[in-house]
């Protein structure tokens, strides 16, 4: 069986010491993955490992609302560079031309942490959608809200309610909003990423439930968030099948169908090839 981890960051530094061993632990679980840009220098890395390995990687191009922040700090599993980098939607354009690229994510809106500006990521987040809608490639977006509130994904759907962004598939990665949000993206045609969460936390459970199995994919967001067998571990992409089989446990379906269908959506979605 092929499944796929549509979120992961096998391009961070963290996986520098051994990132050939993991994708071939990956591999030989039968896992392909989409490497996810969170800047322009993560992304960059992302294109070139999509590249290295053609037959089961693919790249996203991003910035990441948390680079926004007047609060930032250097996350060494995640970059080199000690100071933050400086949007610059000319340089994520020319990255997201490259045919390895699949999305552009990773972006949005996160209001959770202290210090972030929701105007400051309201204009990148704008830039990048209008990039995803004029290259005609999926939107996979970061939304983490107050707490208690759906307020990021409500300003991700101020903008996106213009009928120019109709026909662009949008994606919501790690989705974290109420069940009543879940529904009206649902209404709206978005699809949902899951991982390593689900596996420990129940408040996923009834969300999941809901969505038909065609609006759902499977994630890692690796190197954060292993699943229940691996809890406090670093994530990796294989460890992807562990959030497939709680998928299924969840819709309640066979897990041999339950991964052929997530996959055959990425495929569709994603336009993977």
């Amino acid at each position: 069986m092929k499944a796929i981890d549509v979120h992961g960051h096998i391009q961070f530094p963290d996986f520098d010491t051994d990132r050939e061993v993991v994708i071939k632990r990956a591999k030989d679980a039968g896992v392909k993955m989409i490497a996810v840009g969170t800047q322009a220098a993560t992304s960059k890395k992302a294109i070139e490992i999509a590249h290295q390995f053609p037959d089961d990687i693919w790249a996203t191009v991003g910035f990441h609302p948390n680079h926004l922040s007047k609060k930032w700090h250097h996350d060494e599993k995640e970059q080199y560079a000690s100071e933050p980098e400086i949007f610059d939607i000319k340089i994520l354009k020319e990255l997201a031309r490259d045919p390895k690229v699949v999305s552009i994510s990773e972006c949005g809106f996160d209001l959770f942490s202290e210090g972030n500006d929701a105007g400051l990521q309201r204009n990148a987040f704008v830039e990048q959608a209008e990039l995803a809608r004029d290259l005609n490639k999926p939107l996979m977006m970061h939304c983490r809200p107050s707490k208690g509130t759906d307020d990021a994904y409500e300003y991700a759907l101020e903008i996106l309610r213009d009928k120019s962004f109709d026909a662009l598939p949008k994606i919501m990665h790690f989705y974290a909003g109420s069940l009543d949000m879940a529904k009206k993206l649902a209404k709206l045609g978005f699809y949902f990423t899951f991982g390593g969460v689900i596996t420990f936390a129940r408040s996923y459970d009834e969300i999941i439930k809901y969505l038909p199995l065609d609006r759902i994919f499977s994630e890692t967001d690796c190197p954060y968030v292993a699943p229940q067998s691996r809890r406090g571990k670093r994530n990796e992409p294989a460890y992807v099948v562990e959030v497939v089989n709680k998928l299924a446990e969840l819709k309640g379906i066979d897990l041999a169908i339950a991964t052929e269908d997530i996959y055959k959506n990425s495929i569709r979605v994603f336009g993977l090839k």
